[in-house]
């Protein structure tokens, strides 16, 4: 399984005209934890590039590559090398996949020993970089190129190209909305509700299934707070100006309060404690189930236990906002390890994963990091429409990490499953909370986590 995590930093997106560009976002809830001990030797600003033509027939050498795709790394993944193999013969590719991929890399890049390809951990502090990871080139040049580079570059660096562009909101299943006579991409709070009602009355599918037992599922949902807000201002700039985060009219009492009336209303799966997150794919792919909020890193991985791929749509998470934004973020980037011994071998690879493979819009589940690249399809109904793509704006200057800041400090949990949790208790009668006690709760310790935080600078 891959999951879509919350990211820092996108460029301009310039993927398909008539659709909105981005610039940058500022939502990192990555550790500051370093790696240590490492034997990094520094810095070197000079890059390999990856050769073209007749000169990658001189390439050779044996390279690992590290991934977290334990789920295809013995299927897709070698029928990646056999084609990169056709332009470059003499590269023998070794794949290593990691079950638990931070924690595990982590580890072993406290020896020299971690792959000549890899994703660069979200635990290594940005400015460590270099110390582990050889410079793919600068970043002047290498952004005319790809976006979402700032994600992983030092002292106008590069050392990390993101293997794909993720967007959030609802993953349905077509043919249970058709059964349900839902035939328009539905907009606003009301019209989301009637439509999971719908299901319920006229489909034996689930309307909304929660992944309550999976936990981490269930914090997919922040990913959707500035779709609900209508304003890529609002996750780094608005609410870190405001003691109110969670009172009524706000986008966080709003977005939570979708989960709240679903569950409350009985459109949810039957008993949310015995959930399975590999069985609700298929299920959600087959016809079963009607929703779930995801990242589009999961559409590959739907699709590919379905009966019928064409079944599985997207569209934006419900709002009442004058504008729908669908927001953009980054996933993990791949580097070249420092200690690579055919470093240019390890950088023909990346280039060619992240160009050629088709990893990003297929596997990968979003849109590819390469500028003017084709829309994935699933996006391309919204081509022309009034749906913006976009990425989210970056905090103030000397207001960075102040989200992270007060939801620590608070102990809300913003991309933890624990609150959300609690809602679906109290929805359906387990708690005795009503969602106004939840909300006041995280509000007063929004208020004062927030209080803090701010006198602190």
């Amino acid at each position: 399984m891959t999951k879509m995590r919350a990211v820092t930093s996108l460029a301009a997106l310039t993927l398909m005209a008539g659709l909105f560009a981005g610039c940058s976002s500022d939502n990192n809830n990555a550790s500051s934890e370093a790696a240590t001990n490492a034997g990094g030797t520094g810095a070197n600003t000079e890059a390999t590039a990856a050769p073209d033509g007749d000169a990658a027939k001189d390439i050779k050498g044996d390279i690992t590559v590290i991934t977290q795709r334990t789920d295809i790394v013995d299927t897709v993944f070698k029928d990646y090398a056999a084609k990169f193999n056709e332009k470059y013969p003499d590269v023998k590719v070794n794949f290593e996949a990691l079950s638990n991929y931070e924690d595990q890399i982590k580890i072993r890049m406290s020896t020299s020993d971690y792959g000549d390809v890899l994703l660069l951990p979200t635990s290594v502090p940005i400015k460590d970089l270099p110390e582990f990871f050889e410079p793919l080139g600068a970043m002047s040049d290498l952004e005319q190129q790809y976006t979402g580079l700032e994600e992983r570059t030092v002292d106008g660096i590069a050392y990390g190209i993101p293997i794909t562009v993720n967007f959030s909101g609802v993953i349905y299943n077509k043919q249970v909305f058709k059964d349900a006579g839902i035939t328009e991409v539905l907009r606003t709070f009301d019209q989301f509700s009637a439509a999971l009602k719908s299901i319920k009355d006229k489909t034996d599918a689930v309307p909304l299934y929660t992944n309550y037992a999976a936990g981490w599922t269930l914090t997919q949902w922040e990913s959707d707070l500035a779709t609900v807000a209508g304003d890529r201002d609002y996750v780094n700039i608005t609410q870190v100006a405001s003691d109110d985060n969670f009172v009524q009219g706000q986008p966080h009492y709003d977005l939570y309060k979708v989960l709240y009336d679903a569950a409350k209303n009985g459109l949810i799966e039957e008993d949310p404690t015995t959930t399975d997150w590999e069985s609700s794919k298929a299920d959600l792919a087959n016809g079963k189930i009607g929703t779930m909020m995801l990242g589009s890193w999961a559409i590959g991985q739907i699709k590919g236990v379905a009966t019928n791929p064409d079944d599985v749509g997207f569209m934006p998470f419900p709002t009442n906002a004058d504008k729908i934004l669908v927001p953009l973020s980054d996933d993990y980037n791949l580097g070249v390890s420092i200690h690579s011994k055919n470093k240019e071998a390890a950088r023909a690879w990346v280039d060619w994963f992240i160009n050629e493979s088709g990893y990003p819009t297929t596997e990968g589940g979003g849109m590819s990091p390469v500028k003017g690249a084709e829309l994935p399809e699933i996006l391309k109904q919204f081509a022309g429409t009034d749906v913006t793509f976009d990425t989210l704006a970056p905090a103030k200057a000397g207001e960075e990490g102040w989200v992270d800041a007060i939801d620590k400090e608070a102990e809300i949990g913003l991309w933890q499953p624990d609150f959300k949790k609690v809602i679906i208790e109290a929805a359906i009668g387990n708690r005795k909370e009503s969602y106004d006690d939840i909300m006041k709760d995280l509000n007063d310790k929004w208020k004062a986590a927030r209080a803090k935080v701010t006198a602190a600078q």
